[in-house]
């Protein structure tokens, strides 16, 4: 029983102890990335931070301007409660335009904030306790999260060069299969850059439809693609909306990512459990920035080949550097970040935290996401070309005395 006494005079210490789901999760990759890259600035280093994947190019002006607009108007505060017609149609007009997917706007749509928020919450939708969900590894972060917060079990789906980075789904034992309730893909990916073609998605709905398994396609870089390859949404493969749904995001594709505005589309009875569970936990996304979404999404699209030039010149500005270093790293054929395997006798986390110290450039380890990510690190776009030439410089000169200090050693 509280003391009375001691509770007025504040002796009382509550025991505030996490969950036992939230005790199982350590402090995210990213915090340790930031504490070392301050550790540095400190001693006097120029950080070049290729860590996070967030945009740092601007929105198209008019979606400044729209955001701008409905901002002034004091009758947009209130609460929205889930996407407007109009923004739901503007995803359907997108979806048509860019992939050739025809979608019933008002069940087929289900607005979000932020393609991580329908990620982070679908598991708990759809999945029970002791239900088995296939996942990649190595693979974006909230996939595995989610999946232990909702009580699920993760069997990984290895992704591996010498397999094109696609999860070998007749590898999956039949005693796995048959406890599974979701499997979740992404192409192109992230941290794995890998596209899939349309074999691929076909093999995924066959499988799906003969184990009974539901598909989530996570697509938030389907329009940052590269030298000409094709852009495929799951859902323009005949039965995929029988079988599962796709998110899609405008943080990376009209950066807009602290706006955090998203959507899932496919089959209706998922979302409509997904925007059942939702309609329990928020009350909508800010009217103004609804509007600035649906003006990205109907809006003249050539600025988005604009936008996939200025990546693919980044792209081809950090690779030509590091080879010049040393260090060949293929090209990679999608997303803002290049998936590479590091030099030998090195693992991933030491390679990432020598980096900053020695050439103050900031990667993340391979091992951040997934077991089969060790002997990788992932560096972001997120800097103009001639800073990422520089940071293939450092990465250069700083693998370049490695070597020769391992040389003086023999």
């Amino acid at each position: 029983m509280i003391d009375r006494k001691s509770l007025m005079e504040g002796n009382c210490r509550m025991n505030m102890t996490p969950s036992e789901k939230v005790g199982r999760f350590t402090t995210g990759i990213f915090s340790e990335l930031a504490a070392r890259k301050q550790d540095a600035m400190k001693r006097g280093l120029d950080v070049i931070d290729l860590s996070v994947g967030s945009p740092d190019l601007p929105p198209p002006d008019f979606v400044v301007d729209t955001l701008v607009k409905y901002a002034q108007d004091r009758n947009s505060y209130g609460y929205t409660l889930k996407g407007t017609p109009e923004f739901h149609e503007a995803v359907r007009y997108f979806y048509r335009m860019r992939y050739g997917v025809e979608l019933d706007a008002e069940r087929e749509v289900l607005q979000l904030m932020g393609s991580q928020d329908g990620l982070a919450h679908l598991a708990t939708a759809m999945i029970n306790p002791g239900d088995y969900v296939l996942v990649p590894d190595p693979g974006y972060p909230i996939y595995e999260a989610s999946v232990e917060l909702a009580g699920g079990i993760i069997h990984p789906m290895p992704l591996t060069a010498e397999n094109g980075f696609l999860p070998q789904l007749n590898e999956i034992p039949d005693k796995i299969r048959k406890k599974t309730k979701m499997m979740i893909i992404s192409y192109p990916g992230n941290p794995v850059t890998a596209l899939a073609d349309q074999t691929f998605f076909s093999d995924v709905i066959s499988f799906a439809k003969k184990n009974e398994i539901m598909v989530v396609h996570d697509f938030a870089y389907s329009e940052l693609i590269f030298d000409g390859h094709p852009q495929i949404s799951f859902m323009s493969i005949p039965g995929a909306k029988e079988v599962g749904i796709e998110f899609n995001s405008l943080s990376k594709t009209f950066n807009m990512a602290g706006c955090r505005i998203g959507y899932a589309v496919g089959n209706r009875e998922a979302l409509n459990i997904l925007g059942t569970l939702k309609s329990h936990i928020d009350y909508g996304v800010f009217y103004p920035i609804q509007k600035a979404a649906e003006m990205a999404l109907t809006s003249n699209l050539s600025l988005l080949s604009e936008q996939v030039r200025e990546y693919q010149s980044r792209r081809d500005a950090l690779i030509s550097g590091l080879a010049e270093g040393g260090w060949h790293v293929p090209k990679t054929s999608a997303t803002m970040f290049i998936w590479a395997q590091i030099p030998a006798g090195w693992k991933s986390r030491d390679f990432a935290y020598a980096l900053i110290e020695k050439a103050g450039v900031t990667v993340v380890p391979g091992d951040a996401f997934g077991k089969q990510g060790e002997g990788y690190v992932r560096m972001a776009l997120v800097q103009p070309a001639d800073r990422l030439t520089v940071a293939a410089e450092r990465i250069g000169m700083f693998l370049q005395g490695k070597m020769e200090c391992e040389k003086s050693s023999i």
